[in-house]
């Protein structure tokens, strides 16, 4: 009998230790049927090796080591809340919920409530316990204006009715409206929904004037105060603009009595260099100084991974595809900067923006185009028949001089009767990326298009364009399984600090954001959702960017994985700048002595390409 099945209380008492009859059952329905699933494939290796320190880069100091208030939507934050462990979680490849920091769980009939048992063995970082208390204070934290983030403040006000406390291990979290089974266990895992533990223990003696659970002075206080975690990895040294290091909690990590963490996180160290320049940071791998680096941008690939290093099979490349959700993205259009609130405008930058041409001369063919500016591979949520905007600058053409822009100048650049220049800044966050904007500045010239380049370095990029400084944001947003629509198009969020990097605003568009989100019925909800996607369409505020189906990372030879290397939701191998990773990764320190010893003695191996295609599309 498989136990990821539905049963009674009784009958999961006789079938599995993990979802043992408690004590207090009798204050639970006398219906409930829990949930569990430890029947899914693993996905590391047994041959995984302990020990080792993982010597990675960030191209910049994060602003922040909060994961929640102003700055911290970037950075480090994977580390601090996203990759960490959360209630329940999918399988990265079958996509089944696994248990996480909850054992087993179970749907109460309002299609609202859910129960959850906690693992009695999780513990922080700091050796405390992992209790309901954590989940109650986890309400008041992100329900508090001291965290000053209107996102969370919304989410756990408008979305989560209530959180409660059955005993130290069992919890009950309500939402707010009804929906299906999946849904809810869903919005309780996305990682951006932030519903995880929070450290009760680690905000006990706070100054709390307002009594609402926080620290009144929590931004600046905890600004470079790294809370304790669930994870396998804290905090452990700061070196302010220079590097940060994260440290294994040890062999008795919590996680380890769970299969599905097995083998995984195997390196004892996680060190981050701020390294700003990527060429800069490719020599230092080369050199032998980082472990791993990815090779992303086509011309690394195809080009600057065939030096020595990789002749000499010191240095291995891999070439893994993968089947994650791809997030809204491509080029944003900032509604409420002068210019843009005209959507003749709008749809002349969409025909002007020639991303088909940028993948096939600048990207070698090698990625896709995205059907839709909110992204793909969210199932029947998407629409069948989205097919991105082709770069037609004639059409563009028409649209500006419906919007006035009628004159060319000697530059080629159109101008309206008052003398106004049709051009706008695009901002982006990575050098590596000055060719392909540059690419879309030279073609949109044909449609008498000025596109300026406005490299922000970093997180200082991401900074900028969620303060509405940009006009032109070039982004890729990350994305679950369900869409995501109100943080990027409800009114509400046409304001600083906030996911709605086009200030849209529209009435229409808040009224059908509500009713997908009240919606229970998934056929339906999905509708909604296809009608959502086409009034984006509609209002050109986005055009659909490029996609890469896959990760492509080089790695001295030291390095090990399983076979095959990637699950369906491997976004990248190694742990990088903004990824823990599933941290199936080992370091083998007997290949690294040999393969140091090698080259000291001019002794080389046969180069290799690993190339995993099990998920290519």
């Amino acid at each position: 009998m498989k136990n990821n099945n539905k049963y009674a209380l009784s009958v999961v008492a006789m079938a599995m230790a993990a979802v043992t009859l408690p004590a207090w059952a009798t204050q639970l329905p006398a219906d409930l049927a829990w949930e569990s699933n430890w029947d899914e494939p693993l996905f590391a290796s047994k041959e995984a090796k302990r020990g080792g320190t993982y010597r990675s880069y960030m191209r910049s100091f994060p602003q922040t080591l909060r994961s929640v208030g102003p700055d911290a939507n970037s950075g480090l934050r994977q580390y601090f809340m996203d990759e960490a462990p959360k209630l329940v979680q999918r399988h990265p490849t079958t996509g089944k919920w696994i248990p996480q920091l909850a054992t087993a769980w179970a749907f109460g009939d309002d299609h609202k409530t859910v129960y959850f048992q906690l693992d009695p063995k999780a513990r922080w970082s700091d050796g405390e316990k992992v209790t309901a208390d954590d989940y109650l204070f986890m309400l008041k934290y992100y329900r508090s204006k001291d965290i000053i983030d209107p996102w969370y403040n919304d989410f756990f006000n408008n979305h989560i009715d209530d959180v409660k406390k059955i005993d130290d291990y069992t919890i009950v979290i309500t939402a707010k409206v009804a929906k299906s089974d999946d849904e809810l266990l869903y919005m309780m895992s996305l990682p951006s929904n932030g519903l995880q533990p929070r450290p009760a223990h680690f905000f006990a003696k706070v100054k709390d004037e307002n009594n609402d659970g926080m620290d009144d002075n929590f931004v600046r206080k905890f600004n470079f105060k790294a809370e304790p975690t669930t994870g396998p990895y804290y905090l452990d040294k700061v070196k302010k603009g220079k590097s940060v290091t994260f440290k294994h909690v040890g062999e008795d990590w919590w996680g380890y009595s769970n299969k599905y963490y097995q083998h995984r996180y195997n390196v004892d160290k996680i060190r981050l260099r701020v390294i700003r320049d990527e060429d800069i940071a490719k020599k230092h791998f080369e050199k032998g100084d980082l472990d791993a680096f990815r090779l992303i941008q086509p011309e690394l690939w195809h080009e600057k991974s065939n030096t020595a290093p990789y002749q000499q099979g010191y240095i291995h490349k891999l070439w893994g595809y993968n089947a994650v959700v791809q997030g809204a993205g491509g080029l944003w259009m900032n509604t409420a900067k002068p210019m843009l609130d005209d959507i003749n405008v709008r749809k002349g930058i969409t025909y002007a923006t020639d991303y088909d041409g940028l993948i096939k001369n600048v990207l070698r063919g090698d990625y896709l185009r995205k059907p839709h500016g909110l992204g793909t591979g969210h199932g029947d949520y998407d629409r069948p028949d989205s097919v991105p905007p082709t770069f037609l600058p004639e059409k563009a053409v028409t649209y500006f001089e419906k919007a006035g822009y009628t004159t060319i100048g000697a530059d080629g650049i159109r101008l309206n009767k008052d003398g106004q220049r049709l051009s706008f800044a695009v901002t982006y966050s990575r050098p590596a990326r000055t060719p392909r904007v540059a690419y879309l500045k030279e073609q949109a010239k044909q449609a008498g298009l000025e596109l300026t380049l406005n490299l922000v370095d970093g997180s200082s990029a991401f900074k900028y364009i969620l303060e509405k400084k940009h006009e032109l944001a070039y982004l890729t947003m990350g994305g679950g399984k369900i869409p995501a629509y109100w943080e990027y198009l409800h009114s509400v969020n046409a304001k600083p600090q906030t996911n709605n990097h086009t200030n849209f605003r529209s009435p229409a568009m808040d009224e059908k954001i509500a009713a997908y989100l009240a919606e229970f019925d998934t056929t339906k909800k999905q509708a909604i959702s296809h009608d959502i996607q086409q009034m984006v369409s509609d209002a050109y505020v986005i055009v659909p960017g490029y996609m890469a189906p896959f990760t492509r990372e080089a790695y001295w030879r030291w390095m090990k994985f399983p076979t095959p290397a990637m699950t369906k939701d491997t976004h990248y191998l190694f742990s990088n700048e903004g990824y823990l990773t599933l941290g199936t990764y080992w370091i083998d320190s007997d290949v690294k002595k040999q393969t140091k010893s090698a080259m000291k003695k001019k002794q080389t191996f046969d180069p290799v390409v690993v190339v995993d295609d099990t998920y290519k599309p």
